[in-house]
């Protein structure tokens, strides 16, 4: 599929076939390639890799936004505060 195997459509592949088989997997990778491909075509960015570790990477602004979800909709309310450290 590529040559190196430290990139984002790599980390993608082998997320989706391992729940989705080889072949689907294959389609989906085609599919966000040819999406990148025409947003780099009509918009003109630089194309820019997320690396491997994309879809390990911890995101707290994104787990703290699920929490609260969570907890809205089982009817509690949720505070977070940050945590000092003390030595």
């Amino acid at each position: 599929m590529t040559r190196n195997k430290d990139c984002y459509l790599c980390a993608y592949y082998r997320r989706i076939a391992a729940r989705r088989g080889r072949q689907r997997a294959l389609i989906a990778v085609m599919r966000k390639l040819v999406r990148a491909i025409w947003h780099i075509l009509r918009n003109k960015p630089r194309y820019q890799d997320l690396g491997p570790d994309c879809f390990t990477r911890p995101e707290p602004e994104r787990a703290m936004h699920r929490m609260t979800k969570e907890a809205n909709r089982l009817g509690l309310t949720v505070r977070f505060e940050r945590i000092t450290a003390t030595a």
